[in-house]
């Protein structure tokens, strides 16, 4: 039974030995997720989440990540994940349509702050969080499931965090069971969230509904409340409700065998998943033959049907193909701030740019089965035509990013707001997690250096 089977790997994950190599990218995943919830400070989706969350009092049971703020554990939840995806920073898993670590790492960060958990512990939560998430995403029809409206982002983010959480607090099977069963209940989620033009809604969507609903239940079940014991099997159940795309078999397949945080890509551009590679082929063209902004006369890129819409021509800079090909084409370099400026969209050199780049959405089953692909082909005013095919952007599994590249991103990330010794400590005790005793040694580091006032 899918439910009975996910319960007891939740419920075991705190005794389960991990592969190194599962530990170490589970913890550079932490480093990643908690570098962008810093971020997400500055920005308009975290700015609104430090400002509902200073508001609603209660118990300080968690730090709110880059503010001086405790709250609730699932309150803190709440905005560390609205902070975590309060832009595209965080990594991605491709084949669940999801954005994990949005959702799971801020979920066991509350937790964890409030009990005060080792960071091995920390780490074995984080890991099946990733293991449940985005195979729950897969056995709903992932892409499919998005393409009939649904958000496959915040329901597969309610999983892994509910699995995390469940993990953390320790929970026997039978728990984990009642814990997949709010799951069940709280799964919501609809793609209008493309249509939101501040990244606000999207940012709560992502990352902070999943990881509060989560919390939220583990102290239900915590006090002593009980659900149903097959709450995603069977009819009625989770994956009846859903039975178009549903393939059941995908929510255990490989369960403890295949680690789906190896399959989760880390971004080297903090830009939406489908632009990634986009910007890996234009780059590509400017380092290798020369290519110049004065040159183009127009640009098309191609990319998977599904990821078109996503990424063009949208109001937020940094979820907008063909504003960020342009910055990154005039200033031959691409930055956080440069991407993130929202007043370079109207410039007129901009513009002009952006109005002479399209995108090509290809409905090949080739296309679809590698979705972080892109093909820029670039029209020049000469007549010659230039064009790069980036298979496998970089950060993704198949051409991961270094761990000297992941520092750096961090550290660009985090010292405008923790400053660059602060920043560099805790890079430093992120990538040591696994040996910390407790992490609550992370708290001082986690507060801000500068006023947080825009």
């Amino acid at each position: 039974m899918v439910t009975a089977t996910l319960a007891e790997h939740m419920a075991s994950s705190a005794q389960r030995e991990l592969p190194a190599e599962v530990v170490e990218k589970t913890a550079l995943h932490i480093l990643d997720t908690v570098a962008a919830m810093v971020s997400g400070t500055r920005l308009e989706g975290g700015v609104q989440a430090l400002k509902w969350v200073a508001q609603q009092g209660g118990r300080p049971d968690a730090l709110v990540v880059g503010s001086e703020c405790r709250s609730s554990a699932a309150d803190a939840a709440l905005a560390n994940g609205m902070l975590a995806h309060a832009d595209e920073t965080d990594d991605s898993h491709a084949l669940s349509l999801t954005h994990p670590g949005c959702a799971i790492v801020p979920a066991a960060l509350a937790v964890g702050d409030w009990r005060d958990v080792s960071g091995q512990a920390l780490l074995r939560a984080v890991t099946v969080g990733y293991d449940v998430g985005p195979r729950i995403s897969m056995a709903l029809g992932a892409a499919s499931f998005f393409d009939d409206h649904h958000s496959s982002h915040s329901v597969g983010g309610l999983f892994g965090a509910t699995a995390a959480v469940s993990s953390l607090m320790g929970f026997s099977a039978r728990q984990c069971e009642y814990m997949l069963s709010y799951a069940v209940q709280q799964a919501s989620g609809n793609a209008c969230w493309r249509r939101d033009p501040d990244h606000v809604e999207k940012a709560y969507d992502f990352g902070g509904m999943p990881a509060h609903h989560a919390v939220l239940a583990g102290t239900m079940v915590a006090s002593g409340m009980t659900g149903s014991r097959q709450p995603i099997e069977g009819t009625p159940g989770l994956l009846a409700a859903y039975p178009k795309h549903a393939r059941p078999a995908l929510a255990t397949e490989a369960l403890g065998t295949r680690y789906e945080v190896m399959r989760t890509a880390i971004k080297k551009w903090c830009v939406g998943s489908p632009i990634q590679s986009a910007l890996d082929s234009l780059l590509y063209l400017m380092q290798n033959e020369g290519l110049r902004h004065e040159q183009v006369d127009r640009i098309v890129v191609s990319l998977p049907v599904q990821s078109a819409p996503v990424v063009d021509r949208r109001e937020m800079p940094a979820v907008n193909l063909q504003f960020q090909l342009s910055v990154l084409l005039l200033d031959g370099h691409l930055s956080f701030d440069s991407g993130h400026n929202q007043a370079r969209m109207h410039e007129a050199v901009v513009l002009d740019l952006c109005d002479r780049i399209q995108i090509d959405p290809r409905p090949e089953q080739a296309f679809i089965d590698n979705s972080r692909q892109a093909i820029v082909t670039v029209h020049c005013r000469d007549g010659s035509i230039k064009s790069h095919h980036t298979l496998h952007v970089r950060g993704t599994p198949a051409n991961p990013m270094t761990l000297s590249e992941i520092q750096v991103k961090a550290q660009d990330l985090m010292a405008p707001v923790l400053g660059t010794e602060r920043s560099q400590q805790l890079i430093s005790q992120l990538i040591q997690l696994n040996e910390l005793p407790h992490i609550s040694v992370l708290r001082p580091l986690l507060k801000p250096a500068f006023s947080l006032s825009r």
